[in-house]
């Protein structure tokens, strides 16, 4: 027994001397010495130096040079520059110490390691860290084996994306389902359970290894490019996610009208087709905000046409009255583009002749054969390239289009040996789509100052956000498979930045398309969608994806969903708002509400939408029932029936085809408009505001905004207002008090009637008092539903309402 003993105590020695030997870097690296710059520290070694740049307290930069080597740059994350420094320096016998308040870097001078803490806790290593080889260059750190992690852009892996080698080569997978290692974003970051973030700021193609070796190691390796890594850290999930959006850019708030209804197919053939579609959601009383026309608005035919980037009047004969009719109506028209210019397109000698295509080795445009046919590239790195294609882009936009589909972005054929004016197609690849968003959304500041940008794209790259890019989810199948993975690529999106990730409501891509549509997936999948940041149903066409087309039970359906979409925007918008100011992703993992549960790490059967709803999206054809865990610290009401069920606890809810299971959280409040209508109709002169009113919360505060819906910057220019709520809730009293305070350059002078909706009261309130009078008008209570309700005037002074039970 002692021999056993003695040789497990022996083993254990041994496995911690292993471990902690790893931490060293590779035994030819010796600390030389550093120098300290205004701003940055240049730590010398013996194979080149580090610069280290403290961005803000919880945001380093740390980028390695290697001696004899030239090193391009192709960083296109980063949107600030370094705050002020506060860092202090510590040199100590062994030890170089960087700190700022929050995060701090510690350098080992012998052997020679980089180790990062937020405050005395480790976050990771630099393990062997960086290095050179004939065609690589790579970059090594040592991890805990315990971490959950996330990132790497857009993947269908499961929430926890440790275990895999993930390639940094955007590219679309056509009709994926439950697995895709590759998609169209494909984002050099990782983001840890232990709630910090790392960011390898390169849009060269690669690899980021998330411990596919299980040997606790992450591996990025590039094949051009700076090596350069932004160590991000938050003190919780949200401000992780406020530190990555303040480093990488925030999201512009989109026009309102985004938040509602598209129309969109591949594709319409015709303007008749394009005004018959919309008339039939008028028709239907179906609200709608925009009509999305693909590839056919320039040609006839999918092959030979792209690249003509301009109408077609055969089958298009008065775009100019086709789009003013849709404006009429209070409906945008959107047009498709890609960057791709075939030899057999109207535009392709200009192209030509104005040098703005990618080029080969001696300098003539690349062309090659791809789907749609043989084709040459928009260099848009290149900015006489990009002043060009832009002329298409403002010469529509004066015609009326009302906003972009950039589509085949990554792009979908991308040759090796094509050059572009700043590098090779694999230099520059994952940054295509980005560059696209930013002279579109860079266009309309120059062009269309007063109007917000629509730009819908398929890929990006880390911080895309910024220019307004709206990603989805690529040409996702038609099926049960294909609506699995859609809530853990929008949360996935949405914790590395880019939060309005969404899919084709109904499924894109169709296996067999004699087959007609599955009524329950298209109407599930369109049950989630109103809980999502985009709400677009799209389809191919021979299985139409808008709801008007779909048999009565199914359009029944889908009308419902959609009108609760429109009911919502008061605080859709909200969010948004949230969203523009903090980078809070608008869909968020359970874990963030509850972030002491490992178990919801890696859970995506539900999320959160705002911090009022829990969602949990029906993914499996037939269910009469679905678990659903509710996190603890609240109660939560059913949305639909007004069940109350006590947090910390899994649950099985039962189905209907009426809706999907949401619950509210205990202790919000929930904007409500009373009709749904167009956007162009928008008012909050008269909304339901229901509060969930939670024994377990005693006060919980909630900031409605809301503007013109179209100008940019409105926040900043004073055009705005917000209403502010607060609620303190105790056994025998709740007390709202409400505020509405306008933006200086805000012109609304209306007062806002608002009906109270309080949920969960067990009682009907003994005496209702507003600003210390009793209440004048009847208050209603429902039994069943256990609500008081009750309607009152907020104008620009603070109104006090209390409930006395």
């Amino acid at each position: 027994m002692r021999k056993i003993v003695s040789k497990l105590i022996l083993l254990s020695i041994l496995s911690l001397f292993l471990g902690l030997a790893t931490i060293a870097q590779n035994a030819s690296r010796e600390y030389v010495g550093y120098k300290q710059n205004i701003g940055e520290i240049i730590v010398n070694v013996s194979d080149g130096h580090y610069k280290i740049i403290e961005f803000n307290k919880k945001a380093f930069q740390v980028t390695f040079y290697p001696e004899n080597h030239e090193v391009k740059n192709f960083s296109y994350a980063v949107a600030t520059t370094p705050e002020k420094p506060s860092f202090l320096i510590k040199d100590e016998s062994n030890t170089l110490k960087i700190e700022s308040k929050e995060l701090k870097v510690y350098i080992t001078k012998k052997p020679f390691n980089i180790s990062f803490y937020r405050y005395a806790d480790l976050l990771f290593s630099e393990n062997e860290g960086y290095s050179l080889s004939d065609s690589t260059q790579k970059m090594n750190f040592k991890i805990e084996d315990s971490e959950v992690l996330y990132g790497g852009g857009a993947r269908v892996l499961g929430m926890n994306r440790r275990g895999y080698d993930l390639e940094m080569y955007n590219k679309a997978h056509y009709g994926y389902t439950t697995h895709s290692e590759l998609m169209n974003f494909t984002l050099p970051m990782y983001i840890s359970s232990k709630k910090y973030a790392v960011l390898f700021d390169n849009a060269s193609i690669g690899h980021l290894d998330l411990d596919s070796k299980k040997n606790n190691t992450i591996e990025y390796e590039t094949v051009s490019g700076t090596m350069n890594y932004f160590v991000i850290c938050g003190r919780d999930w949200f401000d992780l996610n406020d530190q990555i959006t303040k480093l990488t850019g925030r999201q512009p708030l989109p026009p309102r009208w985004a938040f509602g209804n598209f129309s969109s197919r591949f594709g319409y053939h015709s303007q008749k087709e394009v005004e018959n579609t919309i008339d039939l959601f008028f028709k239907n009383n179906i609200p709608v905000e925009a009509a999305i026309i693909d590839i056919y608005w320039f040609g006839k035919e999918i092959m030979g046409t792209m690249g003509n980037l301009e109408w077609d009047k055969d089958r298009f004969p008065d775009p100019g009255a086709m789009i003013a009719k849709l404006n009429k109506q209070g409906v945008k028209t959107i047009l498709v583009t890609e960057p791709f210019i075939l030899t057999t397109s109207s535009k392709w000698q200009d192209a030509v002749d104005n040098k703005v295509l990618g080029t080969d080795s001696v300098g003539n445009p690349y062309t090659y054969d791809f789907y749609f046919g043989n084709t040459g590239l928009v260099d848009i790195f290149k900015p006489e390239a990009k002043e060009w294609f832009w002329e298409f882009y403002k010469d529509l936009t004066t015609q009326g289009i009302g906003g972009w589909w950039g589509d085949l972005g990554e792009p979908e054929v991308h040759p090796t040996g094509l050059q572009h004016v700043n590098g090779s197609a694999d230099e520059v690849h994952n940054a295509y789509g980005h560059e696209w968003a930013k002279m579109v959304f860079e266009g309309y500041k120059k062009d269309f100052p007063t109007q917000r940008p629509f730009i819908l794209m398929r890929a990006g790259f880390a911080g895309s956000q910024r220019y307004g890019m709206i990603p989805w989810t690529g040409d996702v199948s038609q099926s049960w498979g294909g609506l699995v993975p859609q809530p853990e690529i929008a949360l996935q999106m949405g914790m590395q930045g880019l939060a309005y990730m969404h899919s084709d409501l109904g499924g894109f891509a169709v296996a067999d398309t004699t087959k007609p549509i599955d009524n329950e997936l298209y109407t599930r999948w369109l049950q989630y969608g109103v809980f999502q940041p985009i709400y677009r149903p799209h389809a191919q066409e021979q299985i139409p994806a808008e709801p008007v087309y779909q048999i009565e039970t199914t359009k029944a359906h889908a009308k419902t969903a959609i009108e609760l979409r429109y009911k919502m925007l008061p605080y859709i918008y909200s969010l948004a708002f949230e969203n523009n100011q903090t980078g809070k992703p608008l869909m968020y993992p359970l874990f963030y509400v509850e972030p002491k549960n490992g178990d919801l790490l890696t859970y995506d059967e539900a999320y959160m939408w705002g911090d009022a709803f829990l969602v949990s999206p029906v993914k499996e054809q037939g269910k009469k029932s679905q678990k659903v865990y509710l996190p603890k610290g609240n109660g939560w009401t059913n949305f639909y029936t007004n069940k109350i069920h006590e947090g910390g606890q899994e649950i099985e809810t039962p189905l209907t085809m009426d809706n999907i299971p949401v619950f509210v959280k205990g202790g919000e409040f929930l904007p409500l408009l009373t009709e749904a209508k167009q956007t162009k109709n928008y008012s909050i002169a008269n909304f339901d505001m229901h509060f969930y009113a939670d024994q377990k919360v005693r006060s919980s505060t909630y900031t409605l905004y809301n503007d013109d819906g179209n100008t940019p910057n409105a926040y900043e220019k004073g055009m705005y207002e917000v209403l502010n709520f607060e609620a303190k809730n105790s056994e025998k009293l709740l007390t709202i008090k409400a505020l509405r305070s306008n933006g200086k350059k805000f012109t609304k002078t209306e007062d806002n009637l608002i009906t109270f909706i309080i949920h969960n009261l067990n009682k009907k309130p003994k005496k209702v008092m507003v600003n210390g009078k009793k209440y004048p008008d009847k208050v209603i209570y429902e039994e069943v539903n256990k609500t008081a309700t009750f309607t009152t005037i907020i104008r620009k002074y603070e109104k006090i309402i209390e409930l006395r039970y």
